[in-house]
């Protein structure tokens, strides 16, 4: 009923002992997620609403059994956590941080490339399944319900806003995912859409793109070829200038494949249902799933 995280998931949360770091750690805790351990250099011993602190990710792991991170530890020194929780042998990495270096990222890609590790971010929400009660991420768990929707945005606003249009509307996720809104991520709209059509739980798509980049182009091409799942989508920033930088690193105009019309023309072309207001997402898949029932 999820892609990438369940509830047999033993999350860590890597920086738990900061503001940002404990108070999520209580709310992905009070959803259900399996928290197994934090970590924090220097504060081994200590607890955070009854979960373990350990001075290192790889006394973490041998202590629970982790196969999972969050980080909220500060730019910084970020990418050394990821690079920290990768050679610890995890499974997936969700770096919530923003403000990272593109060149620093650029790095560790080429890091992680051919391993065996999903990394979501970084500046990003995370990732949620409602139907197993687990979330490694910042979004507000009130707008999600179990379901079989798979949801994917590069905004993290906009991902709670449209799964709580979804959750009004009576369609419930099976997993949310927030990719990150900087130049270069983890992981792309392609991977996800991949888990995400070859999820027999999963009964329908919905993607949040940005204008920057050519990511939804890359997007549509994979679901013209291979999916037949109904998918809605909508793209923030068609009013945007060119030139100038709106929100995220990631989203700027920088020729005529990276604004709002270009990318809803390659989706619509794909054979999604594409939207340009926001106020309509939840409506629209509503509309589709209606119209091929």
């Amino acid at each position: 009923m999820s892609i990438l995280l369940n509830r047999n998931t033993r999350l860590l949360v890597q920086g738990i002992t900061g503001a940002e770091g404990s108070n999520h750690a209580r709310l992905c805790k009070a959803f259900g997620t399996n928290i197994v351990g934090g970590v924090t250099p220097g504060r081994a011993g200590q607890e955070v609403d009854g979960i373990p602190v350990f001075n290192t990710v790889d006394q973490a792991v041998a202590a629970t059994q982790a196969n999972a991170s969050i980080i909220f530890v500060p730019a910084p020194f970020a990418t050394d956590a990821i690079y920290e929780a990768v050679e610890a042998g995890l499974k997936l990495v969700v770096c919530i941080t923003d403000g990272l270096p593109t060149w620093e990222m650029v790095k560790v890609k080429r890091y992680i490339s051919g391993k065996d590790v999903v990394l979501i971010g970084p500046n990003c929400p995370g990732i949620i399944s409602p139907p197993e009660k687990a979330k490694a991420g910042i979004m507000p768990a009130s707008s999600f319900m179990p379901g079989k929707l798979g949801l994917v945005s590069r905004s993290g606003t906009l991902l709670y806003e449209a799964a709580a249009q979804m959750t009004a509307a009576g369609i419930g996720q099976s997993t949310a995912v927030g990719i990150g809104g900087d130049p270069v991520v983890g992981t792309d709209f392609v991977d996800i859409l991949k888990r995400f059509n070859d999820d027999p739980d999963v009964e329908a798509i919905a993607l949040i793109g940005e204008i920057g980049g050519v990511a939804e182009q890359e997007a549509a091409e994979y679901v013209k070829a291979n999916v037949r799942k109904p998918m809605c989508a909508f793209i923030a920033g068609a009013s945007a200038p060119p030139g100038r930088r709106m929100g995220h690193a990631g989203a700027i105009i920088s020729g005529d494949s990276a604004t709002a019309d270009s990318k809803l023309k390659a989706l619509s072309a794909a054979g999604a249902a594409v939207t340009r207001n926001p106020a309509e997402i939840g409506k629209v898949m509503a509309e589709l799933l209606a119209s091929r029932s």
